[in-house]
């Protein structure tokens, strides 16, 4: 349903309730600077994870606050004729002219739950009940240009998938508000946001001619969209189609979201075509396009390659960042070259750059790789005497290394470090873990891992039993060849 602003809810819904009262039963609209705000409810700025650190306490809140009441929908049906109604009732109680911001919320809140076709006689009704009151601007038409977007293709009030489209970008233009580079964008990324890519590549084209060329954030969008919705082929006859029609050239963001594109298709063959286009383009990678390359070759474990990126970067005089030092000592940890890992370890500290959690546990998972379990744990000191704070995942990463080592007792030890402070298992950690315990006939210890498991949410259920029972099943099995043998 569609919402008003916060300073016109209480008046609007007072006039929905009582609309047979004469004038002066309706409350006065008061201007926003004028009103009086409650205190909202006050709660937690939510994290990317919604979880509150394990040593933290709860705030208190404030008992008097009571949560704020869901606002009502101001247009209850999308009925054009009660919404007129409802617009003559809040203009008639209005103690001041509503200023632009406010018709432009009656006009959000009813496009969305009305038709467009409503939408354009209601913004008519509006305009001309009010001038010169309101005149609506870009921002206006802006709205009912979203929503004309939003129709789903082969709609059955449309004469075609972009009527509608093209009937709100005619109507900006007879009210003298032509359609701008912002107006393109809207329509381009509301279209993809509706999986209506060849509708938004048409509107390009046409708006491009008609009204005004995209800007380069809505070209480099539109590539990065068809990146991930179409085939690399039809990326390039896109962008071939703006150069030869629109005159848009790519720049070094178009490169470097394209050979981003085929580094994570692992087509490291396109990724340097690509480069020498750019180059023949007249651009100069950057560090983030360096690093982009770095990060596919560490995703197919070639360290020499990483390593190579690493020194063009230097021939080219491209400073490397945290980013280039942290890939290239997990991909070199990755692949075992742990002893060169190290060596940048260094080489960063010394290049101002120091090393945090990420580097870490990358260099740390590549020790325990090697079957360097204490090496690792001695670097965990080391890091921590160095103020970086490890995670989870640099417990996790040591519990499975220690029990792969068969340094069963240095990962319980560790175990109850990451117990006493609430944090959830890795599913690899986990198994691991587990299948060390029944290994070493502890079964009772493994059933407790399995309840902190599921108690803190590490696994599902149904996940951390199964891991158990092939692990006791496994046990079992071992147990008895060891004794027939």
């Amino acid at each position: 349903m569609g919402k008003l602003t916060p300073s016109m809810r209480s008046m609007v819904v007072t006039t929905l309730q009582n609309p047979v009262p004469p004038p002066p039963k309706y409350p006065k609209y008061q201007s926003p600077s004028t009103t009086t705000t409650q205190v909202p409810n006050q709660q937690e700025p939510k994290s990317k994870n919604n979880k509150r650190p394990h040593n933290s306490k709860k705030p208190t809140r404030n008992k008097t606050l009571t949560p704020s009441p869901q606002p009502k929908p101001i247009f209850h049906t999308p009925s054009l004729s009660n919404a007129k109604k409802t617009f003559d009732q809040i203009i008639s109680t209005s103690q001041i002219p509503l200023d632009l911001r406010h018709y432009n919320s009656l006009l959000k809140s009813f496009s969305q739950i009305s038709n467009i076709h409503d939408s354009f006689s209601f913004l008519q009704y509006m305009t001309k009940k009010n001038r010169p009151n309101f005149t609506p601007d870009h921002s206006t038409y802006n709205i009912l240009l979203t929503q004309s977007c939003k129709i789903p293709p082969n709609h059955s009030q449309d004469h075609s998938d972009l009527s509608v489209i093209r009937k709100t970008l005619d109507l900006m233009v007879e009210n003298q508000v032509p359609p701008d580079h912002v107006a393109v964008d809207l329509a381009v990324r509301t279209l993809c946001s509706v999986s209506r890519e060849e509708d938004a590549i048409q509107m390009i084209k046409e708006m491009g001619v008609k009204y005004s060329e995209p800007d380069m954030f809505t070209f480099n969008f539109m590539v990065r969209h068809l990146c991930k919705t179409r085939s690399l082929n039809y990326v390039y006859e896109f962008i071939d189609e703006m150069k030869e029609e629109l005159s848009l050239q790519p720049d070094l963001v178009t490169y470097t979201i394209l050979i981003e594109n085929v580094c994570n298709g692992k087509n490291f063959r396109e990724a340097t075509r690509l480069l020498s286009v750019l180059a023949d383009a007249g651009f100069k990678p950057d560090c983030f396009l360096y690093n982009t390359i770095m990060k596919g070759y560490c995703m197919l474990d070639r360290g020499s390659e990483v390593i190579g990126v690493y020194k063009q970067m230097k021939e080219e005089e491209v400073e490397p960042d945290l980013v280039t030092y942290n890939t290239m000592i997990y991909g070199l940890s990755k692949v075992g070259r742990v002893d060169e890992a190290r060596q940048f370890l260094v080489v960063m500290t010394e290049m101002g750059h120091f090393p945090d959690t990420v580097t870490y546990t990358s260099l740390m998972n590549g020790m325990c790789r090697k079957g360097d379990a204490l090496g690792a744990m001695a670097l965990l000191s080391r890091m921590e005497e160095n103020g970086c704070s490890p995670n989870s995942c640099t417990y996790n990463t040591l519990l499975h290394g220690l029990c792969k080592s068969n340094l069963l007792e240095d990962g319980l030890q560790l175990y109850g470090v990451m117990k006493s402070a609430g944090m959830q298992l890795e599913a690899s950690s986990y198994a691991t873990f587990v299948r060390a315990l029944c290994r070493d006939d502890r079964i009772a210890e493994a059933y407790q891992v399995f309840d902190y498991a599921v108690e803190s949410k590490s696994l599902t259920d149904v996940a951390a039993y199964s891991a158990l029972e092939s692990t006791l099943k496994w046990a079992k099995k071992f147990k008895e060849q060891r004794q027939a043998g």
